[in-house]
């Protein structure tokens, strides 16, 4: 059921998004205790404002009390992906080529199920690989991860 309704506000969010030339980060419908919380977190280059969260907020609220896909009590809350956000799409990796991102894996590679470094590359074309530069015990490293393995990824703070 959360899938569904998650699917259901990205088709009902997307159309106000690219309106307001923002994009769609990831949206999650989950159960914490007693209460449910549709969360939508939006983000454009330079990063989203609260008031551009705001407004999202407002306009997405309206359109699902008409449509009224959830029947059940829920809290909608609007916001940035913060400075760890995800990175779910092909498109995202590319667009953070160069920065500290941070990748659990399905399976180990060289050892080692998660990697934290710079990513240096990501070849879409053959080979479909993610390369990481990351440190090792003081010694600079690099692993080339294929895409197909990367359970999740995200970019990571680093306090260098």
């Amino acid at each position: 059921m959360s899938m569904r309704i998650a699917d259901r506000t990205k088709e009902i969010v997307k159309p106000l998004l690219v309106e307001m030339n923002l994009e769609l980060v990831d949206i999650e419908y989950v159960k914490e205790g007693k209460e449910w919380f549709l969360r939508v977190f939006i983000d454009k280059p330079g990063g989203v404002d609260i008031e551009e969260c705001g407004q999202v907020s407002e306009r997405l609220s309206e359109q699902l009390d008409q449509i009224d896909p959830i029947k059940t009590p829920y809290y909608l809350e609007v916001s940035s992906p913060g400075a760890e956000r995800p990175l779910k799409k092909r498109e995202d990796l590319q667009n953070h080529i160069g920065d500290n991102i941070y990748v659990t894996l399905y399976e180990h590679i060289d050892g080692a199920k998660s990697y934290e470094g710079i990513l240096t590359a990501f070849d879409e074309t053959d080979t479909d690989k993610v390369v990481i530069e990351f440190n090792d015990k003081g010694r600079k490293k690099q692993v080339e991860i294929p895409y197909k393995k990367i359970a999740k990824a995200r970019l990571a703070v680093s306090f260098n």
